[in-house]
This record gives C-alpha cells, sequence and structure tokens, in this order.
C-alpha cells in the first residue's frame, strides 16, 4: 500500500499526536481528536499502525513494527484506512498482509489496485446455494466426506497429524484444475513457509498460488492481519471470475495473537482469557466465504481454517467456536495418524453439513455403502480384540475392510481423479466379492492415474462408463462385464 511520508500528512491534515504511553505493540497517542476506528497512523520514525480504540484523551494504535515507539515520538493520522494490494502480479508471490514481499525478488511489480482488508460479507441475496462438489483428489474426501464449492470447512486436529500436508495435496489438486488457491500462514516458522513454497515450485503450480505469511518472529500486528488480508485478496479473484480456495494456517494461533493484542490493550478477558469478542473477530472473516453470484457468473471462495487441539479435546473454546461458524469439520485423529494412515481423517467424528448435496446419486450411494460399511468394520474389529473365534463372515469383513482403508490412504504428493476413484473402488469392491485377485491399490495406483490424466481415449471411455451408472448397483454391473477389460486399459 502507497503511503506518504509524515510530513505530508502533518501538513494536510494539521492534526498532531503525541504518544503517551507504549505497551509493546500498543501505544497510547494523545493529540488526534478526530480519528477512527481503522485509520492509519503514522509516527515521525517511519513507522504505521491502525487505530483499535480511543478515549476522549488518548487513542490506542496497534504498531505494525517490531521496533519500540519511545515516548513522546510525534504521530499524525492520514485519514487512510488499512488496505491490501491485489491482482495477478501477486500470483506466485510469498507476501506479508501489506502486500511487501517477504523474499528477494527483483521482478516483484506491486500491484496498482487496493482493497480495505475490512469488507463487509455479502448479504443473502449476493449467494447461491452450493451445489458443485469440490475435486479434492483424495478418496477419503471426496467418496466418504465431499466437500462444495464456497463451503466452510474446518481442518481440526492435534499438532502433528497431518493437517497442513492435507491442505497442500488439496491446493494441488484445485491449482491443477486452474483454480486459484491462497495459503494464510499465520506466524509459522520461516522453514515451514519454505517448505510449502518448495512444495509448491516442485509441482509446478506455484503461478496459481499466492502465500499470505508471517513468521514466528514477524510482529503480532502484522500475524493479526494475515486472514483478513488473504479473505481480500480471495474477494478480488473471485470478482475477476476465479473460483479460490482458502486456506487459513491457523486460526487457533490467530486467536492467541488476537488475546495478546487485547490483554495489552486492556480489554477486559473473558474464558481463557480470550476477549470477548474473539467470536465475531473470526465470525465476521470466515462469513466473507460463500458460493456468491456475481457479474462473471456463480463462483464461490471455499474457505478451510485450520484449529489445533490439545490431546483430542474438541470442546475448546476457540474450536467449538469456529465449528459454530462453518459447514463441519474434518477431525484429524492422532491414533489414526499413528497408525499410518493418510490422511488421518476420523469418518466417524467429523461432519459434512452442504457436501453430500452436492453429489451425484451414484457418488451418493457410493457415500453411504462406504460408511455403512466402516461403521461395521470398526465393531468388528473392537470384538476382534477380545480374542473371540471369528465367523467366515467375519473374517471376510475385516480383510475387505483392510482393503478399503488401504484404497482411502493417499500418498502426499498425489491427487486422484474422482472418477477414477469411483471405477477403481467399485473394481475393489466387486474383485472382493467375486473372489478375483485385481486390487487396484499399492504402487500401481500412481501409474493408473497418470495414464487417466494423460491418455484422452482411456479418460474418456471412464468418464462414459460413470456417466452411465445411475446407481452403485449399476456400477458394479458394468464392472462385472468390463471391469478386466478397463483395468487392462488403465494398466497398459
Amino acid at each position: 500500500m502507497a503511503m506518504k511520508d509524515f510530513k505530508f500528512y502533518l501538513d494536510s491534515i494539521s492534526e498532531i499526536g503525541f504518544v503517551e504511553k507504549a505497551s509493546n505493540v500498543i501505544v497510547y497517542v494523545s493529540g488526534l481528536p478526530k480519528a477512527k476506528i481503522d485509520e492509519i497512523v503514522i509516527f515521525e520514525t517511519g513507522e504505521t499502525g491502525i487505530v483499535m480504540s480511543f478515549t476522549s484523551e488518548v487513542v490506542e494504535v496497534l504498531v505494525f513494527s517490531k521496533k519500540p515507539i519511545s515516548h513522546g515520538t510525534k504521530a499524525v493520522r492520514t485519514n487512510e484506512f488499512l488496505k491490501v494490494p491485489v491482482g495477478p502480479e501477486l500470483l506466485g508471490r510469498i507476501i506479508d498482509p501489506l502486500g511487501n514481499p517477504l523474499t528477494a525478488m527483483d521482478d516483484y511489480k506491486k500491484p496498482a489496485e487496493s482493497r480495505g482488508i475490512n469488507a463487509l460479507a455479502g448479504g443473502i441475496l449476493s449467494r447461491k446455494t452450493i451445489t458443485r462438489q469440490i475435486e479434492t483428489g483424495i478418496p477419503a474426501v471426496d467418496l466418504v466426506m465431499p466437500l462444495g464449492f464456497g463451503q466452510k470447512e474446518l481442518v481440526i486436529g492435534d499438532r502433528k497429524t497431518g493437517k497442513t500436508n492435507f491442505l497442500m495435496q488439496i491446493i494441488l489438486a484445485q491449482a491443477k484444475q486452474k483454480h486459484i488457491c491462497i495459503y494464510a500462514a499465520i506466524g509459522k516458522k520461516r522453514l515451514d513457509i519454505k517448505i510449502a513454497e518448495d512444495f509448491f515450485k516442485k509441482h509446478g503450480i506455484l503461478e496459481r498460488i499466492i502465500i499470505v505469511a508471517t513468521g514466528s518472529d514477524s510482529p503480532i500486528g502484522l500475524s493479526y492481519l494475515v486472514p483478513f488480508s488473504a479473505m481480500t485478496i480471495s474477494e478480488y479473484f473471485r470478482d475477476a471470475g476465479y473460483d479460490v480456495l482458502l486456506a487459513l494456517d491457523d486460526l487457533t494461533t490467530h486467536a492467541k495473537v488476537y488475546r495478546e493484542v487485547s490483554l495489552l490493550g486492556k480489554k477486559f478477558p473473558g474464558r481463557s482469557s480470550y476477549p470477548g469478542d474473539i467470536f465475531y473477530t473470526h465470525a465476521r472473516l470466515l462469513e466473507r466465504a460463500g458460493n456468491f453470484i456475481t457479474e462473471k457468473g456463480e463462483k464461490a471462495i471455499t474457505c478451510l481454517p485450520v484449529a489445533e487441539t490439545t490431546q483430542g479435546d474438541l470442546s475448546g473454546y476457540i474450536q467449538t467456536n469456529i465449528m459454530a461458524m462453518t459447514d463441519g469439520h474434518l477431525y484429524f485423529d492422532s491414533d489414526l495418524f499413528a497408525k499410518g494412515r493418510r490422511p488421518a481423517i476420523n469418518p466417524f467424528l467429523s461432519v459434512t453439513r452442504v457436501g453430500r448435496q452436492t453429489q451425484s446419486t451414484l457418488k451418493r450411494s457410493i457415500n453411504r455403502e462406504i460408511l455403512s460399511f466402516l461403521t461395521i468394520y470398526e465393531k468388528m474389529q473392537n470384538f476382534s480384540h477380545f480374542g473371540a473365534e471369528l465367523t467366515e463372515s467375519s473374517k471376510i469383513t475385516l480383510t475387505i475392510g483392510e482393503k478399503i482403508i488401504e484404497f482411502l490412504n493417499q500418498g502426499p504428493s498425489t491427487t486422484m481423479p474422482i472418477n477414477l476413484q469411483i471405477l477403481l473402488f467399485s473394481m475393489l469392491w466387486n474383485s472382493i466379492l467375486q473372489n478375483k485377485n485385481i486390487g487396484p491399490t499399492g504402487t500401481d495406483v500412481n501409474k493408473m492415474i497418470e495414464k487417466y490424466t494423460t491418455n484422452s481415449n482411456v479418460n474418456k471411455t471412464i468418464d462414459k462408463v460413470i456417466a452411465n451408472a445411475e446407481t452403485f448397483n449399476d456400477m458394479l454391473k458394468i464392472i462385472k462385464e468390463k471391469g478386466d477389460q478397463l483395468l487392462v486399459s488403465l494398466k497398459a
């Protein structure tokens, strides 16, 4: 955001303030009687900040700098509000929430257009029912916990359970489909931001992605702005005619940052010392996502906020707050992660409120089949732990269950097109029932994905087969007739 200097605003506005007190990133300035909430304030040392609140005597300013502001420093208000540069120039870049590059980029040209970061969420008349399924390329989501374009789905779980890797996979799948992806890294380690950048570069999708980030050593004022800035950039691309995927990693850190800012600003602490307006702060952010009617047609901002739990406790204050304002959650179970499940999503503790309405009849019938079977499989597993002698049918159920779990596992860098998921799952189901040893799992899967994505004849044949099947039973009949032939064409 292009700003003039201290002297320009002093001459044009003719109000000068003085720092009366400084409390880390919060400073109190007297002498600015016409200051407004969220207005930018410039100090004579060159630092900037925004007005958080005011009394009749002083204005409370949140400063975007690690350098302390000393008592008596002069300050002026600017009559301008915080904006972030928006435009296609940001694609492939890593920026801070003010639009400044975080890595050395000689060819970086700041966009000419800017937007205010605190835009109001669109009303009900600008929205449309979510009807399109988002392809994540992950069978455990696409077939079991489907998501729709414009859905707000919380990704929740303990630390180190694969949540960020999961976001990378979805971003990979969406970028391959030519959608715009924005990854907001809030107070992350610089190494984690670099790992994300390297992942996108390795897969050749960086030109479809914008990383808005602050490091763990960045000023907390900047970390507070990251999700709002990322959402504003998402809105620009939505209005430009793109479907946008926004990953907010993570809002638990953001809540801690806002708690720190609030406690320094002497706001009254509530539950777990969080300020009373923490729900409002996150709700006004997440409500800006959704499926919208724009001048370019139906376009969506799909939002995946992340929340961290402690020892699998889903009843934490911030976690339940975000659950209340999203359309469901994907729960990453540390026990499943320890067993080697990737992604470690627990389908029985996860919820998708609007995802299933985006599915075709075939996908819905597969979804019901998998969920009901996994329920039986879990019960059977618990039963087998007691060392009871199992019947033949129980053994078959456990064998099928293991194959399905193996099929739902997904490597960190692979994404599987949804029609291929349906075909391979139907083959897996049918091959076991017919006692055939087809086994569409394991190392062959990557070759099949490559064949499906690169060979248009194979692609069209499979898509046609799936288009002709209305229910899962129809699909199984087709597989019985043409399954071997289709498998040969995929493996050839």
